[in-house]
């Protein structure tokens, strides 16, 4: 049995990593926790030496170091298994990815799908973007959109430097000492604490590629659509597989596949997030995340039989990550929904356990995950988009985009949360 020590590791990624068939043959072992990794104020060389401490106290071979969370995880994952002679990305190559404007720069020079984008000192006086409205401000380093703002004018700009200039430290601190570690050109490491991105924002449909890149070479194996809420900037869907036509998903693959490549990445499995404007015929990159998407997998087991886990735990092996003839086919399409609210509030009652497993019963192909404990406030909860409230996530298999959209109306009818003197049903107050 190989030992394999998951950074943050929670009980729903640790059942699917262990369904698959890789992990059948694995123990995992949790490396520090969730609370430790990411809450509150984050302090690397700490955190360093915490996860060492358990490594080096473990009584046998540490024989992997895999992690599938958001920053500082996808750093500290490098770093330890550098330390160890372990399988993993190199981390400048990481941080390349992870430094919201070195990246850019990256693909500026394979590529023309990205919005224009210009650097911003929160220290002047008046911060001037440099790029037309709307735009998006975001850290130069961020995680699960943390303190990105669209701004639509002079106003908006100005509430969005506040908010940033009272919260930028909590993520870019920690960030800035990595980056110690690193040897960024010249243009980038102006970039200091206070710095954040102005880009254009882009328009159109959704889409997430992801993929790996094993030996140098990187391979995209899938195509979602990712699907907001009507009239706003916050998920209601990923789906797999995508719906869009052949020729789209060609063209986001093989840029896709270049950027990554031109990014150093090795070792690693990583998602590509875009949008796609139908009326201009133009697609531009959100972001390069140098990491696994752990909240697509259990699509990936629905539809292709095994999570995409398998491919993380293989590269984690020094293996080939192609699964092309490994899983029994499933579902041919599913989607994992955001069950959201958006306002705050108290939750002074949440679906029971019995209530949750009953509903599973009564609906093949369903998976929900209820976020939010009875008595906190919604807005006290950990990496929310900052415009609504995760309640649930449901996961729907299923024939067709009917029968999976159908599910989780079903499901979202039956969860009963209630708010201090209100009740939610079906997203409406009863």
């Amino acid at each position: 049995m190989k030992n394999v020590f998951v950074m943050g590791m929670d009980e729903r990624n640790h059942d699917l990593l262990r369904r698959t068939p890789t992990g059948r043959d694995c123990r995992f072992h949790r490396l520090l926790s969730i609370e430790e990794l990411q809450i509150g104020e984050i302090d690397i060389e700490r955190t360093l030496d915490a996860a060492r401490r358990v490594l080096d106290d473990f009584d046998g071979p540490v024989d992997a170091i895999i992690g599938y969370r958001d920053f500082p995880i996808t750093l500290l994952v490098p770093i330890l298994c550098a330390e160890r002679g372990l399988p993993g990305p190199d981390l400048e190559a990481v941080v390349r990815c992870e430094h919201k404007y070195w990246s850019r720069f990256l693909q500026a020079e394979v590529t023309d799908a990205h919005p224009p984008f210009a650097l911003v000192d929160l220290d002047l006086d008046d911060p001037r973007p440099g790029v037309e409205y709307p735009l998006w401000m975001k850290p130069i380093k961020s995680a699960s959109s943390e303190l990105a703002f669209r701004v639509e004018d002079d106003r908006g700009l100005a509430r969005a430097v506040e908010l940033l200039r009272e919260g930028i430290d909590r993520l870019s601190r920690p960030f800035e000492s990595v980056m110690e570690r690193v040897d960024p050109p010249e243009k980038v490491a102006e970039a200091g604490r206070h710095h954040c991105l102005a880009e254009g924002a882009l328009h159109g449909v959704q889409i997430a590629v992801e993929g790996y890149v094993y030996r140098g070479r990187a391979v995209v194996y899938a195509v979602l659509d990712s699907v907001d809420f009507p009239g706003t900037p916050v998920f209601l869907r990923h789906q797999y597989p995508s719906a869009m036509p052949d020729e789209i998903r060609r063209r986001l693959v093989d840029i896709a596949e270049r950027v990554v490549e031109h990014h150093g990445l090795d070792s690693t499995t990583f998602s590509v997030e875009f949008f796609y404007d139908p009326i201009e015929d133009r697609i531009g990159i959100v972001e390069i995340n140098p990491r696994h998407s752990q909240s697509h997998t259990a699509l990936f087991e629905l539809v292709d039989g095994v999570a995409n886990h398998e491919r993380m735990l293989r590269l984690a092996m020094g293996e080939d990550p192609d699964l092309s003839d490994v899983g029994e086919k499933g579902y041919p399409v599913a989607a994992e929904w955001y069950h959201r609210r958006f306002r705050d509030g108290v939750v002074s009652r949440v679906p029971t356990t019995e209530e949750v497993r009953a509903l599973e019963r009564t609906l093949p192909g369903v998976r929900i995950q209820i976020v939010p404990e009875a008595g906190r406030r919604l807005s006290d909860m950990f990496a929310q988009d900052g415009y609504s409230y995760e309640l649930a996530k449901v996961v729907t298999g299923g024939e067709d985009e009917l029968e999976i959209q159908a599910k989780y109306e079903r499901c979202v009818k039956a969860l009963r949360f209630e708010f201090e003197d209100e009740t939610v049903r079906g997203g409406d107050i009863v």
